[in-house]
C-alpha cells in the first residue's frame, strides 16, 4: 500500500517518458517538443508552501545560469493553472508551471503520492535522464548535469 514511499526514482541513462501537459498560462508542453534542449522537471508538493517556495526560487535565482546550460525549466505538480499562476506570479517564477492533473504523468516519473513526491529530473538533450534525486538537491548538481 505505502510501497511509493520508497520507490527510487527513474534511473539515470533510463529514456524520460514523453508527455504533454498544460502550463499555468494554458499552453501545451510536450517533452517531445523541448529535444536539443536539457529539461529539469521540478516535482513539488504544493505551491506557495514553505520548501517548495524555496526550491523554485533557488531555481529562479540561477535562472541566468540554467539559460546558459541550454536548459529550461518546469515545475510540476497537480494543482490548478490559477493556483500556479497566483504562486508563479507572486514569486516572479521566470519558468512556466505543468498542471498534472490526477498525477498521471507523476505516475510515469515515480513521483505519484498523496502529493507530489519532491522529485528534481534533468533530461538531457537527447531525451534520457541525466540526473534524478528525491528531495531538494542544489541547483548546481542539478546544472551540472545539463550536456
Amino acid at each position: 500500500m505505502f510501497a511509493w514511499l520508497w520507490e527510487d526514482p527513474l534511473p539515470v541513462g533510463a529514456p524520460a517518458p514523453d508527455f504533454t501537459l498544460k502550463d499555468d498560462s494554458g499552453r501545451d508542453v510536450s517533452l517531445k517538443s523541448l529535444r536539443g534542449k536539457n529539461v529539469v522537471l521540478i516535482w513539488y508538493p504544493g505551491d506557495d508552501t514553505s520548501t517548495c517556495t524555496k526550491q523554485l526560487c533557488e531555481m529562479r535565482d540561477s535562472w541566468a545560469s540554467a539559460q546558459k546550460k541550454n536548459t529550461v525549466v518546469f515545475g510540476v505538480n497537480p494543482q490548478s493553472a490559477e493556483s500556479h499562476t497566483r504562486f508563479r506570479q507572486k514569486y516572479s517564477l521566470p519558468f512556466p508551471l505543468l498542471v498534472d492533473s490526477g498525477q498521471q504523468v507523476g505516475a510515469l516519473y515515480k513521483t505519484k503520492g498523496l502529493f507530489a513526491r519532491r522529485t528534481v529530473y534533468l533530461v538531457g538533450k537527447d531525451g534520457t535522464i541525466r540526473f534524478a534525486q528525491r528531495g531538494k538537491p542544489t541547483v548546481p548538481e542539478v546544472l551540472a548535469a545539463a550536456e
